[in-house]
């Protein structure tokens, strides 16, 4: 496990979040959407929740970046 951190740290802000948005918001919707009948929610709208959900893990990176400057 210490290998990736370390080498999502080589890379560059802008990087790392294009990287941490490609993997999230497709597993996020894809369990929003799957999910979703099991709640009696509309599966496309549980893909919303899910992206919503997916986005988490952004706000994370982004707000330990401006903690970092």
């Amino acid at each position: 496990m210490a290998l990736l951190p370390r080498w999502s740290e080589s890379k560059s802000f802008p990087t790392r979040l294009i990287l941490v948005a490609l993997v999230c918001d497709p597993i996020g919707f894809a369990a929003g959407y799957l999910l979703a009948p099991d709640f009696g929610v509309e599966p496309i709208l549980g893909g919303v929740y899910g992206l919503v959900a997916a986005s988490f893990p952004v706000s994370l990176l982004v707000m330990r970046e401006m903690n970092r400057q």
